[in-house]
């Protein structure tokens, strides 16, 4: 493979000296970037993007043609593994996924069989041809939804304000979500060790919903099923480790709890003080985050001075990767973004010595 032209956010994740603290944007691929747009009205649908691994290169480079980013990320959906489970995964216009068979009934659950990774190819063909077109630019992150969040969208249908049928069944049946979870984690172990084989030089794990949780079912039905994934995910390849980035948006209260699973980051929303967060876990994890996407609507001086709080309350050294604290917005100007890069790589030079 092509020796890495910079590794700095790999670094980071692995707490070793950086030169300043890199950055990357969850969804920094997508709506916000006419390119994205022109480009997807070509492949016909979002679906059309995700499963043509030439599209899904093109669009995966488009923010770094744009930004002096970090990383890059595989463009794909968490809903591409519960689409391979047989559910019928399709996008209503102006409505998000949708399931077409939802997992509501006993009989449905108990037939419920880990994905079949040969239907996922074409995810891990996308991932090759990324690596490949990105010729050691920067590094390549593999992704998947938790089991839990993938749960809420299978068992939901699709997108929910209140999680009502997941959270019924969570109550009142249990060991039938818990065989979805079982399903689940097999089906992502599988995903992402295809994901590192194919080239992805980390990956992150995405608890969308798992804050939507009470405080003893998330260990249950979120924590440990992704603390199963990191045990079993290949953790070196090219002679170099393959960092994991566990995030769960709203878990700040369980945060030490996160940083006990085995993986490498922690990801942040912007509801937790990032220098507090870094008190808590002292030098057990890297920490990513946690800009408020909305922040990006504001004009530049003020993305800039937010970006120097978040830099001062994490404070010198490295184990900081900069990030939204979830995905930017499709509404956000680009030259926003790009004022966002800009700050975070010129004023994060003061927080690190010479490496």
């Amino acid at each position: 493979m092509t020796q890495l032209k910079n590794d700095t956010f790999l670094r980071a994740l692995l707490k070793e000296p950086v030169e300043y603290t890199p950055i990357w944007m969850m969804r920094q691929a997508g709506r916000y970037l006419p390119e994205y747009r022109a480009t997807r009205a070509r492949a016909g649908s979002f679906m059309g993007l995700c499963t043509s691994p030439d599209y899904a290169t093109e669009v995966t480079l488009q923010p770094l043609d744009r930004f002096p980013l970090d990383a890059a990320i595989l463009f794909s959906d968490i809903l591409t593994v519960p689409d391979a489970m047989g559910l019928g995964l399709y996008f209503a216009e102006g409505e998000g996924p949708k399931f077409q068979r939802p997992l509501r009934d006993e009989a449905a659950i108990r037939a419920l069989a880990p994905a079949d990774m040969g239907k996922l190819r074409y995810v891990f063909d996308a991932v090759a041809s990324i690596r490949k077109a990105l010729d050691g630019r920067v590094p390549l992150i593999g992704f998947s939804g938790s089991p839990f969040t993938l749960a809420c969208y299978m068992v939901e249908g699709g997108g929910s304000d209140d999680f009502r049928h997941v959270k019924a069944m969570l109550y009142s049946r249990p060991e039938l979500l818990h065989h979805i979870l079982e399903a689940n984690t097999q089906s992502v172990i599988a995903y992402l060790n295809a994901q590192i084989d194919a080239g992805a030089q980390a990956v992150q794990i995405f608890d969308t919903w798992g804050g939507a949780l009470s405080h003893a079912a998330y260990r249950e039905f979120s924590l440990a099923y992704m603390q199963r994934i990191v045990a079993g995910l290949k953790r070196e390849a090219d002679g170099r480790k393959v960092p994991v980035i566990v995030f769960t948006k709203g878990g700040g209260q369980w945060l030490e709890d996160i940083a006990a699973i085995g993986a490498d980051c922690v990801g942040l929303d912007w509801t937790t003080d990032i220098g507090q967060a870094r008190a808590r876990v002292g030098a057990k994890v890297a920490l990513q985050g946690n800009f408020d996407p909305n922040a990006l609507f504001a004009e530049p001086a003020a993305i800039e001075r937010e970006v120097a709080r978040i830099l001062a309350s994490y404070g010198q050294g490295s184990g900081h990767v900069f990030n939204l604290g979830h995905g930017i917005s499709q509404f956000a100007d680009p030259a926003h973004a790009g004022a966002l890069v800009d700050a975070v790589h010129r004023l994060s030079r003061g927080y690190h010595g010479a490496a």
